[in-house]
């Protein structure tokens, strides 16, 4: 836990100096707010349906395996999804980038290489949201937009928004930063469509479970772990906003792990591997996608799925039937 964490999700008196900070972010983001919402700032509004995946929460709350699921779950409805993204992490000198087979994870970062790759769909990177979704449409023919980590960029208007939360570790102190993890004040979850709660229940949300699959090789990805050595000391290394998931993920499954928590989005390099023991190395898909080009025999990925219930794709599809229907209903006044 880094030590800031330290200050979010566990009793510490260093967040008392940081409150005056806390309250002047408060009050930027809700004037930043308040120029959305009377026309100062625009918003941009593209001609299909945007629906918009984020947390309040800085760190990883489960946000890339959902959209995962999302897209899985449109395309099974025969809609033609599109994803866009910040990509954190990557330092592309040109934007918007489009995700292709060439794109390296310093470029665009790990999680629009980990979409692209589980969707096939195309996946637009910019921090600039809205001009993400304008290219995108320029250049596929996607019939719904997907927007990753974009609950606070009001740029791009949206047309559902789904609020992602962890589970165990939920919102911490309470407060926005720096004193606390949050991103926006508490309040904003009344305004989303709908909630899901990542590992653990939470009033009025649906329950998101992580589904693993086996530990497949970083080198070759038909080799599977071999079940004689679950029992023997593999490094656990992750750089994800939450390690603790991935750590108990992997001990429930009984390997005896050796954790080494690095920070969210690190960048890995050869010396983070610098172990003075021999083991296998185990560690997310999202940290693998960083490893590839200096992987070793013995360095495995743990593949994770979401799970949700009817309880959430029912009523979002049919929300989302609402939004297209209305699309229809307008094109037709303006056409007449």
């Amino acid at each position: 836990m880094m030590w800031y964490e330290k200050i979010w999700y566990r009793d510490s008196s260093w967040v008392w100096p940081l409150l005056p900070i806390s309250l002047l972010y408060q009050v930027i983001i809700t004037i930043r707010r308040w120029c959305y919402q009377i026309g100062l700032f625009k918003q941009h509004r593209v001609d299909v349906p945007v629906i918009v995946v984020g947390n309040l929460t800085v760190g990883g709350t489960g946000k890339t395996p959902l959209v995962i699921a999302l897209v899985e779950k449109l395309k099974a409805q025969g809609e033609r999804p599109g994803i866009v993204t910040r990509g954190y992490g990557g330092r592309s000198r040109r934007y918007p980038v489009l995700v292709s087979a060439d794109c390296s994870a310093t470029e665009v970062g790990d999680e629009p290489l980990i979409i692209a790759k589980h969707t096939q769909c195309p996946v637009m990177v910019d921090p600039k949201r809205a001009r993400a979704a304008k290219a995108l449409l320029a250049q596929t023919d996607c019939t719904v937009i997907i927007s990753d980590d974009g609950l606070q960029h009001r740029g791009l208007a949206r047309d559902i928004e789904i609020l992602l939360v962890d589970g165990q570790r939920r919102f911490g102190n309470g407060y926005c930063l720096p004193a606390g993890p949050l991103r926006e004040p508490l309040k904003r979850m009344e305004e989303v469509n709908f909630v899901v709660s990542n590992g653990a229940l939470y009033p009025n949300a649906t329950l998101m479970s992580f589904e693993y699959g086996s530990l497949t090789n970083l080198l070759d990805h038909q080799k599977q772990f071999p079940t004689f050595a679950r029992t023997e000391p593999v490094f656990a290394v992750t750089g994800i906003g939450n390690p603790q998931r991935f750590f108990e993920a992997l001990q429930v499954q009984g390997y005896n792990i050796m954790k080494n928590a690095l920070r969210d989005h690190h960048r890995f390099s050869p010396t983070d591997f610098a172990f003075t023991e021999s083991a296998p190395v185990i560690m997310t898909e999202k940290d693998a996608v960083k490893c590839q080009d200096f992987a070793q025999p013995n360095w495995w990925y743990l593949p994770v799925s979401a799970q949700l219930s009817s309880e959430f794709w029912e009523p979002l599809l049919a929300q989302l039937a609402k939004v297209k229907e209305a699309g229809t209903a307008i094109g037709a006044k303006l056409s007449a």
